[in-house]
């Protein structure tokens, strides 16, 4: 009791987490953990993009960049119909600050800054697993606008594409396990970062070997939203729009004929609240 009101526990939320893809590949697998490790009370929809190219994987910044306008017309599409987070489903947290922008009261999370605010609280050095060499100047980036680069001990890399990390599993957490145990005995680090959402299943196996802990960002990005969007709805903490964060008005998006299709959505998975 605080005065003269109670507060209570945080209640069940509504999340969209979006796939920014192309293709529906990931959807069943990602909707099958993600049912396994969601609150009872919470309300997932899984969507895929209903988009030209049939994009498995966003590696390159071209590709990314093709995503951008689907992400925003989901957070806006979020924000119109009664959710309470959204989840940017892909490591390299595509259009997040654009996405956070247009999403009303809507809490939105991606898995990079997610997984960093995690891993921080647990220790003072952390290594981050990436798939190719190429991916690391991205990455980096991101760790450096998070503000995080004096906490990033080394990025390593598995040398294996996305479309490759779920065909065979086991060859990818041999691979995560070869690159993780060089990070720590080699660069000092003291917990490890999966640095992709498809690498999702594979953390608990390779902590226990590892002896540190291992950040599953489909895990951290997935308890982030549910907490922010929690906190939202308990405590009427949701997104500022003044400043820096001020959405464009509805006059401008109205006069420029945005948002008046339907939303791009090509495949949803919905896990329902069980209580």
């Amino acid at each position: 009791m605080v005065g003269s009101r109670a507060y209570t526990s945080l209640p069940g939320v509504k999340i969209l987490w979006i796939n920014p893809l192309g293709t529906s590949a990931y959807d069943s697998p990602m909707a099958d953990l993600i049912r396994q490790i969601k609150e009872p009370r919470t309300t997932v929809e899984l969507v895929s993009l209903k988009m030209n190219a049939t994009l498995d994987n966003l590696e390159y910044r071209t590709l990314e960049a093709l995503v951008v306008r689907e992400t925003i017309e989901l957070s806006r599409h979020a924000a119109a119909n009664g959710f309470d987070g959204v989840v940017i489903g892909c490591f390299s947290d595509p259009a997040l600050l654009e996405a956070r922008e247009i999403s009303g009261d809507v809490v939105v999370v991606a898995p990079c800054e997610a997984s960093l605010q995690v891993v921080t609280r647990l220790c003072n050095r952390f290594s981050v697993i990436v798939g190719q060499e190429f991916w690391i100047y991205r990455i980096t980036q991101r760790v450096r606008e998070y503000g995080l680069q004096h906490k990033l001990a080394s990025m390593r890399s598995i040398d294996c594409p996305v479309p490759q990390m779920q065909s065979d599993p086991a060859i990818t957490k041999g691979r995560i396990a070869v690159a993780a145990r060089k990070a720590i005995e080699e660069d000092g680090a003291e917990a490890i970062v999966l640095g992709c959402t498809i690498e999702f299943g594979l953390f608990q196996e390779l902590q226990a070997s590892l002896d540190v802990p291992v950040i599953d960002p489909l895990f951290a990005s997935l308890k982030a939203c549910e907490f922010a969007a929690g906190l939202k709805k308990a405590y009427g903490w949701k997104p500022s729009r003044i400043g820096s964060c001020q959405a464009p008005s509805e006059s401008d998006l109205s006069r420029f004929g945005l948002f008046t299709g339907a939303p791009p959505i090509g495949n949803t998975i919905v896990l329902s609240a069980s209580r």
